[in-house]
């Protein structure tokens, strides 16, 4: 295989890479209808909610291991595959595929900046219709669970100054005032920074620029020595926040898939506000 295409992918790169090489398989987690509306071209569908796994009240936990085989051969995903996730929701559900193939020791991956949102806005080309993958038998194995922090971890490290907790919901729900759980609030020390700051609005929702990145986390006290567990409600915005810090070089990062939707529901588990 040619060499390996950055985490964080430009539209023109990727562009050039189609034009150039097999073995690249870009997969769209848009909702279906905008998917068959109009989408880069070749590119497979794959529907958003078979990378959740919902056991009420926590509603966006990591599927088992025979389910992500099977959506993942469903995609036609093969060891050789490098990937390309996308979206037109922001990127916080291609981040979440980065996400679970990182899980997974799944080494070629790349997340398109910007999504469809950018491809289309660059004027790049779109193709409408559906694109049926080739199935495949594709063998998930949890590689590195250092990627991943259930419940348990998160409280076993709230006082630790070597963990950072990155809360990318929106400041209402930080505080408290937009409650969607049993409780409203957030998890002890942790830093807010809505996944929706980080998007340059005049960019096509592309991520502003690193050093701006940076000096928004440096400013929330998250430092790249430290550990951070990134979440929100469901692991959807805070997937997004996930491959922003790999981008910029954080080297150890979690994605807590339980996320508000289980801490702030229940009972044993810490508040502030």
């Amino acid at each position: 295989m040619a060499e390996a295409l950055p985490l964080v992918l430009e539209p023109a790169r990727l562009q050039e890479a189609l034009a150039q090489r097999d073995g690249l398989l870009v997969v769209d987690l848009s909702d279906g209808n905008d998917y068959r509306e109009a989408h880069i071209p070749g590119a497979v569908h794959l529907d958003f909610p078979h990378l959740l796994r919902q056991v009420p009240p926590a509603m966006g936990l990591l599927p088992d291991l025979r389910t992500l085989s099977a959506v993942l051969s469903g995609i036609g995903l093969t060891p050789e595959t490098h990937v390309v996730a996308c979206d037109r929701n922001g990127g916080g559900r291609a981040g979440r595929l980065i996400w679970t193939l990182d899980l997974l020791g799944h080494p070629h991956r790349a997340w398109l900046n910007g999504g469809v949102t950018a491809w289309a806005g660059e004027g790049r080309p779109l193709e409408g219709g559906v694109v049926t993958p080739r199935h495949s038998d594709y063998r998930a194995e949890l590689r590195h669970p250092e990627y991943r922090a259930d419940c348990a971890w998160v409280l076993a490290h709230l006082d630790s100054p070597s963990v950072a907790v990155l809360d990318s919901r929106s400041a209402p729900e930080y505080r408290g005032e937009d409650v969607r759980a049993m409780r409203g609030g957030h998890i002890p020390g942790a830093a807010n920074l809505d996944w929706l700051e980080t998007m340059d609005r005049g960019n096509h929702l592309k991520l502003l620029p690193d050093e701006r990145l940076r000096a928004m986390l440096a400013e929330r006290g998250i430092q790249p020595e430290q550990e951070v567990v990134t979440h929100c409600q469901t692991h959807h915005r805070s997937s997004h926040a996930y491959v922003m810090l790999r981008h910029l070089g954080f080297d150890r990062v979690r994605g807590y898939d339980g996320s508000w939707s289980e801490w702030g529901n229940r009972t044993d588990t810490p508040v502030e506000k």
